[in-house]
């Protein structure tokens, strides 16, 4: 019998995956309290209720009505220890429950929501392996290629293409946004209801000082401790250690450095077998995070949003099957349909984590293994890439501002969007590759143009759904500049 592909399997895992979440969706008209009567925790489940107030000292912090289930699930959230003195209050026909004590506030269990951990230790075991396999990589691609002026011009390549292909991912962006135009296509009435579900539950949208320092920015790139940066994820300060020890070996002593460069090897090939046998449970794991996702999501916000979600999947489409093929083709001079075939399990992985930097090591294997570039050139791309170059969160910032401002009123003449490009390819570079963090990110875009912080409760509903599609376009732009450095290196290309 034939073996069924790695990425038949994941696609299967996704759309049964999909399936089992729409059956065993969340209830949206139901909450779980749980409060401690009597120095026992008691769980309670509360359904279609009329109102819902949070009171402190005699105040109304908030008060939800019956399809506002999100807005009561954060706000508690958001009161982290200050809960002491808060009652909740469900009015149901008239009769008020009144809860005090309260430990947890949360929307029921089902059978795809409990899964859910699977899928998270999958994407744990990814993720582990992320650092050590970045660091044996670069060290061993920056030693294996003796000539600093050569690295250099790698550095140079990989760089410019990276910020290049952002550049035109935000303004691909801005011109679908523009074109669509989501943000007049929303009703006054579903704008109220959105911000509604967010704005009392006091969601974080300050992003704290989020004004950039390019002084700042370098001078951080250098750590102060190489553990404190490999314990902490500070991915751009262990490229820079990882490659600054792979140079300084070439200057060492040939007989010394060898055991090493064979050392950092050795880590290597562990950690890739480490992925296979990781790759081994992606079905499953796939299966978890999208049934959890789809039961989780709210079905109803997805009519209110359509034009905002279409505007963003088509722009990151038109991003990732037009300008990557493109810069495939005529630098790395491959086949786009043997570049896309390579990257399947990559995009899938990608698509399921919502994480580039979980999906590194993926990654990493189809660009070795598959497109068969050097490990020299991918050692030292595809790591940067994950840190710096978030094409699809960028072309996301880019659209949602847009919207936001449409749906304000507020007018983006050429000055604003060029101010919105400037800001989301630096924003861009400093973005953390893992899930949810260009909410954060968007808040220094829209402050930067005079957009209220505060619309973005208008999208957080249809966050992740989309957060998993710019990932897919992230992690393939990532690859793409892989080859088309390699193709300007002069490697031999497969494809």
């Amino acid at each position: 019998m034939k073996k069924i592909p790695l990425h038949i399997k994941i696609l299967l895992a996704l759309a049964l995956g999909t399936i089992f979440g729409i059956i065993f969706h969340v209830d949206h008209h139901t909450i779980v309290v749980k409060n401690r009567i009597d120095g026992k925790t008691v769980k309670t489940e509360r359904a279609d209720w009329n109102t819902v107030y949070y009171i402190s000292s005699g105040d109304t912090l908030a008060k939800y009505s019956a399809d506002e289930q999100p807005g009561i699930v954060n706000f508690f959230h958001s009161l982290k220890d200050n809960t002491k003195t808060v009652t909740l209050h469900i009015v149901k026909d008239g009769e008020t429950k009144v809860f005090e004590n309260i430990v947890a506030v949360s929307k029921p269990e089902t059978a795809a929501t409990m899964i859910k951990p699977i899928g998270t230790i999958f994407i744990r075991l990814l993720r582990f392996l992320a650092i050590p396999l970045v660091i044996a990589t670069l060290i061993v691609g920056a030693a294996s290629l003796n000539d600093v002026k050569r690295l250099g011009k790698i550095g140079f390549r990989t760089l410019a293409l990276y910020i290049t292909t952002t550049v035109i991912a935000i303004t691909i962006g801005l011109g679908t946004a523009n074109i669509i135009a989501p943000g007049t296509r929303v009703s006054e009435d579903a704008k109220m209801r959105l911000m509604a579900d967010y704005d009392k539950s006091k969601v974080t949208l300050d992003g704290g000082d989020t004004g950039i320092d390019i002084v700042d920015f370098f001078v951080n790139i250098v750590p102060r401790n190489p553990l404190n940066a490999i314990s902490e994820g500070r991915m751009l300060q262990i490229v820079f250690f990882a490659v600054f020890f792979g140079i300084t070996i070439t200057f060492i002593n040939r007989k010394k450095a060898i055991p090493l460069l064979d050392f950092f090897e050795g880590v290597s090939e562990v950690m890739v077998k480490m992925v296979g046998f990781i790759m081994l449970i992606a079905p499953y794991g796939v299966f978890a995070l999208i049934a959890a996702t789809v039961a989780d999501f709210g079905y109803s916000i997805l009519s209110t949003l359509i034009w905002y979600m279409f505007a963003v999947i088509f722009a990151l489409l038109l991003h990732t099957f037009v300008v990557y093929p493109l810069i495939v083709k005529i630098f790395g001079r491959m086949s786009p349909g043997h570049f896309f075939k390579g990257m399947r399990n990559a995009q899938a992985i990608g698509f399921s984590t919502s994480s580039s930097a979980a999906t590194l090591p993926v990654t990493f294997d189809c660009v070795e293994n598959n497109l068969k570039i050097n490990k020299e050139i991918s050692g030292f791309v595809l790591p940067l890439g994950a840190t710096i170059n978030m094409d699809g969160t960028a072309l996301y910032q880019g659209v949602a501002a847009i919207f936001i401002a449409q749906v304000y009123g507020i007018e983006l003449g050429i000055a604003g969007q060029l101010t919105i490009v400037i800001t989301a390819v630096l924003a861009s570079i400093g973005t953390a590759p893992v899930p949810g963090v260009g909410i954060i990110m968007l808040v220094l875009i829209l402050q930067s143009v005079n957009i209220p912080p505060e619309g973005i409760a208008l999208i957080l509903g249809v966050d992740r759904i989309l957060d998993m599609m710019r990932t897919v376009t992230n992690v393939t732009g990532d690859a793409a500049v892989t080859v088309a450095v390699a193709g300007m290196d002069n490697k031999k290309i497969a494809g």
